[in-house]
């Protein structure tokens, strides 16, 4: 696909409304809230609606969800009321689709992965997100071989995995996603945000659309 001409931002594992709104004013496109509990960066629906109800307008909110149970999503999506949902475990195509409900597929990349075959099963999923396969599920904060990823990937791409404002400008140089997703990469600490990180981060996105476009 074309590259598109600019790459949108998403910045996951809010915890806190006032990271939520520095990221907002850094120009994130939408910020990304965990409603797994094994993780540092889980927030509980109470959390999640405050954290929503900060944002400005225009703001996405995508809820991420590992091998959750239908009653779970189902109680996020009616209390909170996501623009999107994001399945990053084993969930299959089944199980993503029931809620009718616009989502992002994980696909953790490893070697062997066929990742064409991989999206033909999601067909419906809004984009796939590529993150580093690590041993735990979700984020692991690492870094893939980008060049796994076909040349002919016709779909749009969410681009996750280590990225941070150091190296961002260079993947979107070489992969042209339609979004690149960031959270250890602009951290303080799990779960807390770094304002002038997230700022840093936007900027190279931006920088790298411009010399994209030049």
């Amino acid at each position: 696909m074309h590259p598109p001409h600019r790459t949108r931002i998403k910045i996951c594992g809010i915890t806190r409304s006032a990271d939520a709104l520095a990221a907002a004013e850094a120009g994130a496109d939408a910020i990304g809230m965990v409603f797994y509990p094994q993780s540092p960066r889980f927030v509980t629906v109470q959390q999640a609606q405050a954290i929503a109800r900060a944002l400005p307008p225009f703001v996405s909110t995508v809820a991420l969800f590992v091998n959750a149970t239908e009653a779970e999503v189902k109680a996020v999506i009616d209390a909170v009321h996501p623009s999107l949902l994001q399945f990053h475990g084993d969930e299959s195509p089944a199980e993503c689709s029931r809620f009718a409900y616009p989502y992002l597929r994980a696909a953790r990349m490893k070697p062997g992965l066929d990742l064409l075959n991989f999206r033909a099963q999601f067909p419906d999923a809004q984009a796939l997100l590529l993150d580093a396969y690590v041993e735990s599920y979700g984020g692991g904060g690492e870094v893939f071989d980008w060049s796994q990823i076909p040349k002919n990937a016709n779909f749009p791409i969410v681009l996750s995995g280590g990225l941070h404002a150091s190296n961002v400008g260079r993947a979107i140089a070489q992969v042209r996603p339609w979004a690149v997703d960031v959270s250890s990469g602009v951290e303080l600490s799990k779960g807390l945000k770094d304002a002038a990180a997230m700022r840093r981060f936007n900027a190279a996105v931006r920088d790298a659309d411009a010399a994209v476009r030049a």
